[in-house]
Parts: C-alpha cells; sequence; structure tokens
C-alpha cells in the first residue's frame, strides 16, 4: 500500500501481547516526500470497508492534552461598532458577572479593530456571557462572542479543519484517481492532462517531483466520473509514450 510512494526503513503493525493487532501501526520513509505524498494520497481512502487515517507521527511529548472547554474565563468578542468604548462593552457584559479586565485591539492609528476581550472572575459568568450575547444584533452588527482560544488551540482547530476538509475531498474522489508510473522524465503535469484528456473530464493532474523539480516518473489524474477511470485505464494500461510504458493502478 505504502511502497509505492517511496523507499520504506521500517514498517511495523502495533500490536497486543497475544500477537492481535491494536488498529494502528507506523511507516517510515527515507524521504519526507515520499512521507507527504502518501498522506495526500491515503489518508481518508477506504481500505475493506475502513476509512483509514494517515498523517505525520507526533511524539508523545509534543501532542496537545485535552482541553477543558467549560472552565474559562477569558471571552473573546468581535464585529462589534467600531464606535464601542470600553464603558460599552462593560454595559453589555456587566451583567453577567464582575468583570476584571476588558480590552479592545486597536491598529497603530488607535483605531478600533472591532475585536477584544473580556475576562471575568468566575468561569460561570463567561458562559452566561457567551450564552446570551453570541449572535446578539448592535447596531446592524451582530456579535460574535466565544471562549477565548490559547494560540496552540487556535493552531489546533486549524489543523483538524484542515484535516476534515482533505478527507471530505479524498472521500469525494475514492476511486476515481488512477496512479500512472514508468513516466518519462520529460512529462509534466500538462503532459500527462494531454495524454488523458480523451478519457473524460480531469478534476486535478500532478507528476511528482523531487526537491530539484526533477520528476520521479510517477503521478496522479483524478477524474470526475467512474466512466472516466474505466476509460483511461483501456485506453493508456501499458501505453509506450516517450519509450516508456504506462503502468495504471
Amino acid at each position: 500500500m505504502f511502497g509505492r510512494y517511496g523507499t520504506i526503513l521500517s514498517c511495523k503493525v502495533a500490536t497486543h501481547f497475544n500477537g492481535q493487532s491494536k488498529g494502528y501501526g507506523f511507516v517510515q520513509f527515507a524521504e519526507e516526500t515520499s512521507a507527504n505524498d502518501a498522506i495526500d494520497n491515503l489518508n481518508g481512502k477506504l481500505v475493506n470497508g475502513k476509512q483509514i487515517f494517515v498523517g505525520l507521527f507526533i511524539r508523545r511529548q509534543e501532542r496537545q492534552p485535552n482541553i477543558n472547554l467549560s472552565n474559562y474565563t477569558n471571552v473573546y468578542v468581535k464585529n462589534f461598532p467600531k464606535e464601542f468604548t470600553h464603558n460599552d462593552l462593560l454595559q453589555e457584559f456587566g451583567p453577567f458577572g464582575t468583570i476584571t479586565s476588558v480590552v479592545i485591539m486597536r491598529d497603530n492609528d488607535g483605531i478600533s479593530k472591532c475585536f477584544g476581550f473580556i475576562n471575568y472572575g468566575e468561569s460561570e459568568c463567561a458562559a452566561k456571557a457567551v450564552k446570551s450575547l453570541n449572535g446578539k444584533m448592535i447596531k446592524d452588527s451582530i456579535l460574535y462572542v466565544g471562549r477565548a482560544q490559547k494560540k496552540s488551540e487556535r493552531e489546533a482547530e486549524l489543523k483538524e479543519n484542515f484535516e476534515r476538509a482533505r478527507n471530505e475531498k479524498f472521500k469525494k474522489f475514492e476511486g476515481l484517481n488512477l496512479y500512472v508510473k514508468n513516466l518519462d522524465g520529460s512529462i509534466n503535469d500538462l503532459n500527462l492532462r494531454g495524454l488523458f484528456e480523451f478519457s473524460g473530464e480531469i478534476g486535478s493532474c500532478k507528476v511528482m517531483v523531487d526537491s530539484q523539480g526533477r520528476s520521479k516518473g510517477y503521478g496522479f489524474v483524478s477524474f470526475t466520473t467512474i466512466e472516466a477511470v474505466h476509460k483511461a485505464i483501456d485506453g493508456m494500461n501499458r501505453k509506450i509514450v516517450c519509450k516508456s510504458h504506462f503502468m495504471l493502478v
């Protein structure tokens, strides 16, 4: 499954003491680009009826700890009117509990960026403010009020959203991607697309290259219909192009 993307140094399925698989494992490639290719093409793929996750290995000490989303006192608010002052925010957020600080973010000229932070003395007060004020209309502006996130949390959320979107993309095109190998070094993305356009509409076309921009001799063609996939296989498998053979998987 992984061998087509590059040289593998080690491959291990984690098992229990009785030899039964734990449902996960590790593959170490000789090159980082090979690992990235494997992630791009296998993450979210269905194998024996199950969708697999393929991602970079993260050491235990680098993993994000579980975050208690219910225990917070700092509230993030955005989309309030530009003319809003410190006192305006106090008036809106004060009824929910004791406020220890109010910050309005401003640019170098002192003009409000229309977002800021409200810190409460107790987490219950912060939760009430979020529940009551999020989505409230103020002078043609709809407030967003939520728990203020740390930078590490925002990065983790962005990564999760990216992975989810990428998985959905892979799921959408499951079975519509062709792996092409034994490509001549002169063939680029545009050439590869031209060779397969007769089959039907192409969603994407990519020849894999090394860090120097030289072809690795294989690539991928993604079609929008299964009929186009079958036509491409029938028409191009083992066809001689530039003194090389196409192999489609």
